[in-house]
């Protein structure tokens, strides 16, 4: 049974850029507290709100699930989200990301971007005065990975122990999730060309905190490999936003040999779930046969995202709101991370 206390994760003072800004305990926290944020929506019964509260949110990159999920999820917090388009703002007229985050930081109490560079990030962490939240870089992914976790452990009942397989780039997703299997003491084994791994900083990220949690990091070539014995099978679209130059030698690196099809997941536990972050590329890294199957859980998981950015924003808008309201709430649907 897990009760989700009154206090909110100590972790959010400033800001989530990568996901190595957390201990165990305070990711632990954020899946406890999305949980309940999920009951509560199934309910209608909104019992966290923050009142008074306002959310930037900058795009220079498209969007979907995660502008959805930004401005619904401060809707249902009884506050407000601000859609930007970089395009329209002035900054596409030469103002510096210096003086962006510095005016927001006046009108806004969060600033969350979804930028090309994750240096745009950084820079605006540095000089806005109130937390800044990672919508996506080319580096990292951290909301995502937050509700793959909350997705992870509400088909498989714990993170601990679990193991994933990554198969493809070793993209910015890649690397969020790292952070976030040694957070939770998951096993994560990626397989992907050679050029194409995850992130340096991330895997140290994940290995330095694995000491800790005793979660286990590999990195191969052989998807095969690395699907043995894996709960979870993963993977993400061969050509990123911002790589379509490179798409032709990209899908030569990768196709057939990492295409998640029926025969790599017969490679995996018979009672392995399928994930993907979405938007997905049917017939490049993966076929319709598996993320249309009964071993696919992709719309649950799109859906989390909500649940998982309500846990970071009430976190973060919690001090700042008027009069906030919170009840206590006993969620004995999913058990804690073991």
């Amino acid at each position: 049974m897990t009760t989700y206390q009154s206090e909110s994760p100590s972790g959010f003072t400033k800001d989530l850029l990568t996901l190595g800004e957390l201990t165990s305990s305070e990711f632990k926290a954020l899946l406890d507290l999305a949980d309940t944020f999920k009951t509560e929506r199934e309910q209608r019964k909104f019992n966290h709100q923050v009142p008074g509260t306002c959310l930037a949110v900058l795009f220079e990159r498209p969007s979907t699930r995660t502008r959805v999920s930004f401005e619904v999820g401060m809707f249902e917090l009884g506050g407000h989200a601000v859609i930007l388009d970089m395009n329209e703002m002035q900054s596409s007229r030469g103002e510096t990301p210096e003086d962006t985050a510095r005016a927001l930081s006046k009108f806004c109490q969060a600033i969350a971007a979804r930028v090309s560079s994750h240096q745009t990030l950084e820079i605006y962490a540095k000089a806005s005065s109130v937390p800044v939240i990672s919508a996506l870089s080319d580096k990292y992914h951290p909301c995502q990975s937050i509700a793959d976790a909350l997705t992870i452990r509400q088909y498989k009942r714990k993170l601990k122990g679990v193991k994933i397989a990554w198969i493809g780039d070793g993209n910015n997703v890649c690397n969020s999730l790292l952070i976030a299997a040694s957070l939770s003491g998951a096993y994560m084994s990626v397989a992907c060309p050679k050029k194409y791994e995850p992130l340096a900083e991330a895997l140290s990220i994940a290995r330095h905190q694995s000491e800790f949690s005793g979660s286990i990091i590999e990195v191969m070539e052989s998807p095969s490999e690395a699907l043995k014995g894996a709960d979870v099978v993963v993977t993400d679209t061969f050509v990123s936003m911002g790589k379509d130059q490179e798409k032709v030698e990209r899908l030569k690196k990768f196709l057939p040999e990492y295409q998640v099809n029926d025969d790599l997941m017969a490679l995996a536990k018979p009672d392995a779930i399928f994930m993907h972050c979405l938007p997905a590329h049917r017939g490049e890294e993966v076929t319709a046969s598996v993320i249309d199957g009964p071993q696919s859980v992709v719309w649950q998981e799109a859906e989390n995202r909500l649940h998982a950015q309500k846990s970071v924003l009430y976190s973060i808008m919690k001090r700042y709101a008027k009069n906030p309201r919170e009840k206590m709430f006993v969620n004995s649907r999913v058990s804690d991370i073991r």
